[in-house]
């Protein structure tokens, strides 16, 4: 598996155990990255991934409510809330990843982790946030100016 592959499973399982179990970040992190042996580079960016994700979760957590209404963030599985936020804090806030790979790695995280339907209902989602991309990090910035 390749490094930022690797890094977003490392990620995705940080999110979720904090998601979950309310677990410290940092602790889950460091234990994480530690268990997987990832290389500094993978896991710088699976500690940015991680502390973006979380830094800009209640606007992730809106867009996603947003266009995903049938499925309110509270009843939605941990691991595809998780996926969703990581791939829209990735092409929106973050902005390095190309829409389209962020999505497909969404997807695979989904398939590997997910249930039989999340693939599906993971492309559908981030498909439908795509035309908001602009409007996410512009909600993005406005929390960072805030804080």
């Amino acid at each position: 598996m390749k490094g930022r592959r690797r890094a977003r499973v490392v990620a995705l399982e940080a999110l979720y155990e904090i998601d979950c179990a309310s677990h410290a970040p940092a602790v889950v992190l460091h234990r994480r990255i530690t268990e997987n042996a990832l290389t500094a580079l993978s896991a710088e960016f699976a500690r940015h991934l991680v502390e973006g994700v979380l830094e800009h979760q209640d606007v992730l957590d809106d867009f996603i409510h947003e266009h995903a209404p049938e499925w309110p963030l509270e009843q939605m599985a941990y691991i595809d809330r998780n996926i969703l936020r990581m791939a829209i804090f990735e092409f929106a806030v973050d902005g390095s990843t190309p829409v389209k790979v962020a999505i497909n790695e969404a997807v695979e995280l989904a398939k590997g982790f997910g249930s039989d339907s999340a693939p599906r209902f993971i492309n559908g989602v981030l498909g439908s946030l795509v035309e908001c991309k602009d409007d996410i990090a512009e909600a993005a910035l406005a929390v960072e100016r805030e804080s």
